[in-house]
């Protein structure tokens, strides 16, 4: 019991952590955190596509983070460090905390435009398929749901729960709050219900011909090639 209720209050201090972090790091291009224990203390590690920012001038966000991380949550020294995602527009959090500020900016009269455009540039990234959902009163006063998609993204399975990434984010406009929820499928994803064909080999087998032995001349062959015979003797005799 010991250990159960021990994991459990790691568990809630690790989404505790990630939930300060989220709002901390706001339209900074934050996607996620990893929280990893060491003989030391913890070791932070914060991925986004925008890392200067995260940092600051002179890391002054970064020791902010860290004096947060050690009084409010009692992280025992608390390393944070920032990592670039290499590909932001196959970040599906990312993806999402940019679709937020553009509805802020352009109001829900442009979702489409939106919509459909941040789904072109995860296609042309490379996915396999995608997914963006808008939800909330847009752009009528009811609240209803609009999905704009395009590839191949499974909807159960294996692949749909751990291999689909994940992201949400909430903006609060003048018609209310709008939800925004992405769904990417990276590239390099093995499929179940795909085949995939192993490569063939050609090896080429030479055989070695050898030419057939000519046969060996009898003695009675040898001693007419070499004696004449009696005819050809009497003839020169009668020359």
């Amino acid at each position: 019991m010991v250990v159960e209720r021990k994991f459990v209050k790691d568990r809630i201090r690790e989404h505790s952590v990630k939930e300060y972090l989220e709002k901390f790091l706001d339209r900074v291009g934050f996607s996620h955190i990893e929280i990893q224990k060491t003989p030391v203390g913890f070791s932070i590690i914060i991925y986004s596509s925008k890392p200067g920012l995260i940092v600051g001038r002179g890391g002054l966000n970064i020791r902010e983070i860290q004096e947060t991380l050690k009084n409010k949550f009692k992280l025992e020294s608390p390393v944070v460090e920032v990592r670039e995602v290499d590909i932001p527009e196959l970040d599906a959090q990312i993806m999402a905390e940019r679709i937020g500020p553009q509805l802020m900016k352009f109001g829900v009269s442009r979702f489409k435009a939106i919509g459909h455009k941040a789904l072109e540039k995860i296609i042309r990234a490379g996915a396999i398929g995608a997914e963006i959902k808008i939800s909330g009163k847009v752009p009528s006063a009811r609240a209803r749901f609009w999905k704009f998609y395009g590839g191949y993204l499974p909807k159960c399975g294996d692949v749909a729960v751990n291999e689909v990434k994940k992201g949400y984010k909430t903006v609060k406009l003048k018609p209310g709050v709008v939800g925004i929820t992405v769904k990417i499928l990276p590239p390099g994803v093995k499929m179940p219900d795909q085949v995939y064909p192993k490569e063939i080999v050609v090896v080429e087998e030479v055989e070695e011909t050898e030419e057939p032995a000519k046969p060996k001349e009898t003695k009675k062959e040898e001693a007419q090639q070499k004696e004449p015979t009696k005819k050809e003797e009497t003839k020169e005799e009668g020359k």
